[in-house]
C-alpha cells in the first residue's frame, strides 16, 4: 500500500447559506424534458433529412448512389436475393406499392462495344437458370472490381440470357441499361451478365430509388419534432433550474462573492488573475486498492446513464443560457448552479474512474456538494461580455481544445492504415496522453500498491486544464484559460489571496500533504534504498 497518508479536507461550505436536497420533482422535469427534447431533435433531424430527399426526387427523379464498378471472369453477376411479402400477388405490381417506393437499375459495360444484360427474375427461376454455371454473388466491389471473392464455382455455358422467358423485367444492348421495377410480392434476384453470354463480366452497376410517401412523411416528422422541442425544451430548463436552486439555494447580491472581482478582463500585460475563477481539487488516498481499478469501469455504469442525461440537459441549458447572456450581460444563477453541478459530479466519476484513479470511495449521486476527494467550485460572475458568448465557445477556445485533442483524445487515439492491393484498411488504438499517464500509474499501483506523487500531480494538471476550458466553452466565464499545467492536488496558491474555501487556515496546506515524506520503516536507515519510491 502506499506510504503518502492523506488526510481529507474538511467538507467546503456552499456560497451562502448549506445546501439542501434536491426534490425528486425537479428531476422528473429534468428527465422528462430530455428525452421529449431528445425525441424532438432526432424527429425534426429525420425530418429535414426526409424533406431533402423528397426535394430530389421531384420531377420523377430517383435518388441514386454512385457506381460501383464490378468484374469477374465468370459468366453472371448475381444480387442478393430481395424478399417482399405483402400478399398473394406475385408478378402484377400492388397498388399501394406503387406509393411505397419504386427501384431504378443503371448497368452499363465497361467496353462499350459489348452488349450488356441486366435483368430480375424470381430467385427460384434464377436458381435453375444458373445451376452448375460459375457466376459471382454481387457484394462490396474493391479497388480493382474483383468479386473473386464471392465466386461461385461452376462448368456448365449457359443459354444467352435474353433467350429466357422467365424474366420480370430486363434490358440488353450497347451503353447504359436502365430498369425501373416496382415493388412486387416474392423473392427477387438481379442479374448482370453479357448478352452473348460470355465471359469475363466487367460492367457498372448504379442502383437508384424513389417514394411517395417521403412527403408525408417528412411532414409528420417535422411537426413531431417541434411538438417535442415545444414541450420538452421548457421542461428541461425549469428542471434544471429547480435542480440549482436545489443546490445552491441563494446566490451573493451583484458586486459580492468570489466571482465580483475575477469577471473584469485580466490585465493588459497578459498576466493572468490572481485567483482562477475554476478551482479544482483531488486529493490522492492513502490506502488504494491494487486491483479495484481493474473492475471500475462497470461500477461507474450507473453514473454514466446518469451523466449522459445531464450532459444532454447541460448542453440545451447552456443554449439558453447564452441568449440569456447576450440580452441581459448575466448568467442565470439558477441555471449556472445547475451546470456545476453536472462539472462536479463529472469530476468526481473522473477522479474515481479513469481520468485520475485517484480514489477508491464510490461517489456520490448528487449535484450539491459533497465530502469527497474530488471538489471543483466555479466562481458565479457579477456580469458577462454580451459580444464573447458569440464566439467564446467555439472560435476563442480552438488552440486549447486543440492542444487538449493531444493529451486527452477521448481516451484514446483510432490510427487507421490503407494497405493492400484491396484497398482494405487495418485499425488499430493508441492511448492519450492522459490515458497513458493513467495507464502507467495503474500498473505500478498493482505491482507496488502506491501511486506516485509526481505522476498523480501531472495527472491533475491535465484534468485541471480540462475543466478550466470546459467552464470557458459553457460560457459559464469570461477569463481566457492559461495555456500551462497547474500541477498538484490543489490549485496553486494565488498572490496575496485567501486560503482556498475547502481548507482551513489551521491545517496545513492540503497541497503539501500528499507529499510529505514517509515514516520510516525497520530496515530504513541511511544505507537502505528502496526503488519503489
Amino acid at each position: 500500500m502506499t506510504e503518502h497518508p492523506v488526510s481529507h479536507p474538511p467538507r467546503p461550505s456552499g456560497r451562502q447559506g448549506a445546501p439542501r436536497r434536491t426534490r425528486p420533482g425537479q428531476w422528473v422535469l429534468l428527465v422528462l424534458g430530455a428525452l421529449l427534447t431528445a425525441l424532438g431533435l432526432a424527429a425534426l433531424v429525420s425530418g429535414l433529412v426526409l424533406a431533402g430527399a423528397a426535394a430530389a426526387q421531384q420531377d420523377g427523379r430517383f435518388l441514386t448512389a454512385s457506381p460501383d464498378r464490378h468484374q469477374t471472369i465468370t459468366y453472371a453477376l448475381v444480387g442478393p436475393p430481395a424478399v417482399l411479402d405483402v400478399g398473394d400477388a406475385r408478378l402484377s405490381p400492388v397498388p399501394f406499392l406503387d406509393q411505397l417506393g419504386q427501384v431504378q437499375v443503371r448497368v452499363a459495360a465497361a467496353d462499350p462495344q459489348q452488349d450488356i444484360f441486366v435483368g430480375v427474375a424470381e430467385t427460384v427461376d434464377v436458381d435453375r437458370y444458373l445451376d452448375g454455371v460459375a457466376h459471382a454473388e454481387l457484394g462490396r466491389a474493391t479497388e480493382s472490381g474483383d468479386d473473386a471473392r464471392s465466386r461461385v464455382p461452376g462448368e456448365r455455358v449457359p443459354d444467352r440470357p435474353g433467350n429466357q422467358t422467365f424474366w420480370a423485367d430486363s434490358d440488353q444492348g450497347p451503353g447504359t441499361r436502365e430498369l425501373t421495377l416496382d415493388l412486387r410480392s416474392g423473392s427477387w434476384t438481379l442479374v448482370v451478365m453479357n448478352a452473348d453470354a460470355t465471359r469475363p463480366v466487367w460492367a457498372d452497376l448504379q442502383l437508384g430509388a424513389r417514394s411517395e410517401l417521403l412527403d408525408p412523411l417528412a411532414g409528420g416528422q417535422l411537426v413531431g419534432g417541434l411538438a417535442g422541442l415545444v414541450v420538452g425544451v421548457p421542461l428541461l430548463l425549469l428542471g434544471a433550474a429547480g435542480l440549482g436552486r436545489d443546490i445552491a439555494p441563494r446566490t451573493p447580491p451583484r458586486g459580492t462573492g468570489p466571482g465580483a472581482a475575477l469577471a473584469g478582463t485580466p490585465g493588459r500585460d497578459g498576466t493572468p488573475p490572481p485567483v482562477s475563477p475554476v478551482r479544482l481539487a483531488g486529493f490522492l488516498d492513502a490506502g488504494l486498492s491494487r486491483w479495484l481499478w481493474l473492475v471500475k469501469w462497470l461500477l461507474v455504469i450507473p453514473h454514466l446513464i446518469v451523466l449522459t442525461v445531464l450532459w444532454f440537459a447541460l448542453v440545451v441549458t447552456t443554449v439558453a443560457a447564452g441568449f440569456a447572456i447576450l440580452f441581459t450581460g448575466r448568467y442565470p444563477p439558477s441555471w449556472f448552479s445547475f451546470c456545476e453541478g453536472v462539472l462536479r459530479w463529472s469530476w468526481r466519476v473522473a477522479f474515481y474512474s479513469y481520468s485520475a484513479l485517484g480514489t477508491d470511495r464510490y461517489p456520490p449521486f448528487t449535484l450539491a456538494r459533497a465530502d469527497h476527494p474530488a471538489q471543483l467550485e466555479v466562481a458565479y460572475p457579477e456580469r458577462l461580455s454580451r459580444g464573447l458568448v458569440l464566439v467564446k465557445w467555439w472560435l476563442l477556445a480552438i488552440p486549447h481544445l486543440l492542444i487538449l485533442g493531444v493529451l486527452t483524445g477521448g481516451g484514446g487515439t483510432w490510427i487507421s492504415t490503407r494497405s493492400g492491393d484491396d484497398g482494405t484498411t487495418s485499425t488499430s488504438w493508441g492511448p492519450s496522453l492522459l490515458g497513458l499517464l493513467v495507464l502507467v500509474a495503474a500498473v505500478i499501483l498493482l505491482f507496488t500498491g502506491r501511486y506516485r506523487p509526481e505522476l498523480f500531480a501531472l495527472v491533475m494538471g491535465i484534468n485541471r486544464w480540462v475543466n478550466r476550458v470546459l467552464a470557458y466553452v459553457l460560457l459559464m466565464r469570461d477569463e481566457y484559460p492559461p495555456f500551462r499545467l497547474d500541477q498538484g492536488p490543489v490549485e496553486p496558491p494565488p498572490r496575496a489571496a485567501a486560503p482556498a474555501p475547502w481548507s482551513s487556515p489551521a491545517q496545513d496546506r492540503p497541497q503539501d500533504r500528499p507529499y510529505e515524506r514517509p515514516k520510516e520503516r525497520p530496515g530504513d536507515g541511511p544505507g537502505h534504498h528502496d526503488p519503489a519510491r
